[in-house]
């Protein structure tokens, strides 16, 4: 069998031609236009903000550094100009429930305008509160009304002591209040003893008159307090006349520049009839020291409850709100009441009231991260209810989970009409959308930012304008044509594909600014290659810590890996090790060994749990295609076992699945694998190997030791040849393989691995499906497992083998046996 050729040079690293970008450096080139490498995402968020119906708020997928953030800004920031101009909102005083406090609607832009009115309407109100009732007319008034009230009083208690004159009872005054004597004469009152001396029906008749009048003036002391209220009634009644003119005109003065507003007209007309209620009582509490709040627990009443709560303040351009809440609390969503001490109790009122992110961008845009609102407590929840509703409810963790005791507000829910933009990562939408049956109706738009483009003449043109507008965003130097070609070949290399370029805006602005670095260090005006390649040079040296710990220990020997000779069962795998955002690989020995069994095959890392469920599914298919091939006719007879040699981490991924194949196909043949070659790539059960990820790594990673060791000519690597299309290996391994000191080859199926592997032909079947040449890879394959066949039988049925006539015979029936074992119809 004839297996694939090296790869060549060109075929490792897909270069970027400076001269085919024309220009000479970034400042030629124009902005880009994010819609040229996320058109399908931009139409998505256009059609979403289009739509005003319920429920068309947007989620814009994508993976972290792509720029979401920027891109969606960008548009919002252009979107916010058109549409309707969105509302201020104000909450005031709600005299009929003070607990209540009503919500008012006004233009965009004159929501400070009545606060500033009301503002300076409260600071004239004092003072002219003060001057009505200090007035001599006022006090004129209030004292006439006192005096008269006194003198109905006096006058009563006079009549009543003239009655009692009439019937020769004196009404005296004492330190105790009233009592009735009996007088002697007109000057003088009897004493005890002067009474007990009359006759016994004048004492009763006495008695029986200071009885009578006991009682008249029991029925006068109750009324008295009725006549001071129905005065304090006049003297209020008073105060209100008082104040209607003067205040009648502050308010008038308002009402011109409200006068399209029918809302702020009836608030205003509240606002005066309180204040004419009230009378006295604001007089009273306008004197009361350090009165600020609007209401307390005992009742006071005081002209701040006449200010204006702006909760939303828009500009007077109309320009729709874009509001980025980067910590998106319940609170911080849908605001918050303040509260302040009174009389040891939390106490609140409507001008402590505080709007949350929903608030500020209600008629805009609220940006989110889909993640930030998912773990923060009943954030996601509350955002829901509101989206549902329609409605701003203000609403507190302490009211939500039982635990307040304070007195509370209950302020007029807003209507609610925005537009939320949540950004997360794909998983984050798809697990929203599985396990929230709420989701899909709320968020309809999704908008998915592409991860990466093909890397084609004109992406490639669109990608250099990308570079120049990073850099101009950033106020970098222009880059040369040289510097923009390295940083596609560098986009390329990030997306692990030669073909394709990645979007992802953050690694490249990075690289673009520590190369700005290198560039000022060097006193450069424009930014060059070389200073590409020096930053990301210094970031690889800035990563490569562990992975030279790796490399260290390998060729201490502390970490067993071969790089010449060769062993059966033993091959070098590729293991790749991700680190936050770098990643490397390095070989790692597998080995397999074979013996007597049931058709068996051990996974090592699935038995003591530390192999993961994707590694555990590549031996099962690796074990199903031995089955196939090899125990079509006859039952497997072998356990076979299978293991990272010195792994003591978890395993997890089939793309080592070829190289755990090819050890036991080598430990059942009995054939030495050259240890001088790496090998990575996935299996099917029919034996085609498959794609898997992080190749260039592990090219470099084995390219790394044999360096190490001294290159000579026969190392290399074996991977997938559906893999050729994503290498973008470092510089010195496109010299080395030009210069012949390192290959790497493509590989279609299993058996030209093991071709390449063994330098042995791995076999082919007749029409018959027997394998043609004993001697190939498959062909011993085969006689390892019919040896182990006999093995077994010959231990469960010894007598059976008692019988065997001699060794000719027992030769000729093994190659019977193996030639029924290679039946199968060949589905390469």
């Amino acid at each position: 069998m004839q297996h694939s050729a090296p790869l060549s040079p060109s075929q490792l690293y897909n270069i970027c031609d400076p001269s085919a970008l024309g220009f000479a450096d970034t400042s030629e080139l124009t902005e880009l236009d994010a819609a040229q490498i996320h058109a399908r995402a931009l139409e998505a968020l256009h059609l979403g903000m289009d739509i005003r119906h319920h429920g068309y708020n947007l989620f814009v997928l994508g993976e972290t550094g792509s720029g979401r953030h920027a891109i969606v800004q960008q548009l919002l920031q252009a979107q916010r100009r058109e549409g309707p101009p969105p509302s201020d909102w104000c909450y005031v005083y709600n005299v009929d429930n003070p607990s209540r406090p009503n919500l008012l609607h006004l233009p965009c832009g004159r929501g400070a305008t009545l606060r500033d009115d009301m503002q300076h309407f409260v600071q004239e109100l004092t003072p002219a509160i003060n001057t009505v009732f200090q007035g001599d007319e006022y006090r004129s008034r209030v004292e006439a009304m006192q005096e008269e009230e006194k003198r109905r009083e006096v006058s009563a208690l006079q009549n009543l002591g003239d009655e009692a004159n009439k019937l020769g009872v004196a009404l005296m005054r004492t330190a105790a209040g009233f009592a009735f004597v009996p007088m002697k004469d007109a000057e003088n009152t009897m004493t005890p003893e002067d009474v007990e001396k009359l006759p016994k029906a004048r004492q009763d008749e006495l008695a029986e008159h200071i009885k009578t009048l006991r009682e008249a003036l029991h029925q006068l002391f109750d009324t008295f307090p009725r006549w001071r209220r129905e005065t304090q009634n006049r003297l209020r009644q008073a105060g209100s006349e008082a104040l209607r003119e003067t205040v009648t005109h502050l308010v008038d003065d308002l009402r011109p520049r409200y006068a399209d507003l029918p809302n702020v007209s009836s608030y205003l007309d509240a606002v005066l009839q309180d204040i004419i209620e009230s009378g006295e009582s604001l007089h009273e509490t306008s004197h009361a020291e350090g009165e600020t709040e609007t209401t307390t627990l005992s009742g006071t009443i005081s002209v701040q409850r006449y200010l204006v709560n702006l909760l939303v303040e828009n500009p007077a351009d109309g320009q729709q709100p874009v509001v980025f809440e980067d910590h998106p609390t319940l609170q911080n969503l849908v605001g918050r009441i303040e509260h302040y001490v009174h009389m040891g109790t939390l106490m609140s009122n409507f001008t402590l009231i505080r709007a949350g992110a929903l608030h500020r961008a209600n008629g805009g845009f609220l940006v989110l991260d889909a993640v930030k609102v998912l773990s923060q407590p009943y954030a996601w929840e509350g955002l829901k209810r509101c989206l549902k509703a329609g409605l701003i409810r203000i609403e507190s963790l302490s009211d939500l989970i039982g635990l307040s005791s304070t007195v509370q507000l209950e302020p007029m829910p807003m209507p609610l009409d925005l537009k939320i933009v949540l950004i997360g990562e794909r998983v984050v939408y798809y697990l929203l959308s599985q396990h929230d049956p709420e989701f899909v109706s709320l968020f309809k738009i999704n908008a998915d930012m592409e991860s990466e483009i093909p890397r084609n003449p004109e992406n490639t043109a669109a990608y250099a304008r990308l570079i120049a507008t990073l850099a101009r965003r950033d106020q970098l130097r222009p880059l040369s044509a040289d510097a923009v070609a390295r940083l596609i070949e560098h986009a390329s290399r990030l997306s692990s594909d030669a073909q394709r370029l990645t979007t992802q805006t953050q690694p490249m602005d990075d690289l673009m600014r520590e190369a700005n670095h290198f560039a000022a260090r060097a006193q450069a005006s424009v930014i060059e290659r070389t200073h590409v390649q020096t930053a990301i040079d210094a970031r690889q040296h800035r990563h490569e810590r562990i992975q030279t710990r790796y490399r260290e220990e390998i060729l201490r020997g502390q970490w067993l890996v071969d790089t010449d000779g060769a062993h059966v069962g033993q091959v070098n795998g590729l293991a790749v090790v991700p680190l936050g955002d770098s990643t490397f690989a390095h070989p790692v020995r597998i080995t397999a060994t074979a013996r007597v069994g049931d058709g068996e095959v051990v996974d090592i890392e699935r038995e003591v749990k530390l192999g993961g469920p994707i590694h555990s599914k590549g031996v099962l298919i690796l074990s199903a295609f031995v089955s196939s091939r090899f125990g079509r006719q006859t039952p497997l007879s072998l356990k076979a076992s299978l293991v990272f040699e010195q792994s003591y981490g978890g395993v997890e991924g089939d793309s080592a699945s070829l190289a755990e194949l090819i050890a036991l196909l080598s430990a059942l043949a009995e054939m030495p694998l050259k240890q001088a070659l790496g090998v990575t790539g996935s299996v099917n059960q029919f034996g085609q190997v498959q794609a898997v990820g992080g190749v260039n790594e592990k090219v470099e990673g084995f390219f790394d030791i044999c360096a190490a060791r001294g290159l000579t000519g026969a190392q290399g690597v074996l991977l997938p040849a559906s893999n050729a299309c994503h290498l973008m290996l470092r510089q010195d391994v496109v010299d080395a393989v030009r210069a012949g000191r390192f290959n790497v080859w493509p590989v279609h199926t299993v058996d030209e691995a093991l071709t390449l592997l063994t330098g042995v032909d791995a076999g082919e079947m007749d029409a018959e499906g027997q394998w043609t040449d004993a001697d190939s890879v498959n062909g011993r394959v085969a006689t390892g497992l019919a040896r182990l066949a006999q093995v077994r039988q010959a231990f469960l049925h010894p007598k059976d083998t008692a019988k065997a006539p001699d060794k000719a015979a027992e030769k000729e029936a093994l190659n019977e046996a193996v030639q029924e074992t290679g039946k199968k119809t060949d589905a390469q």
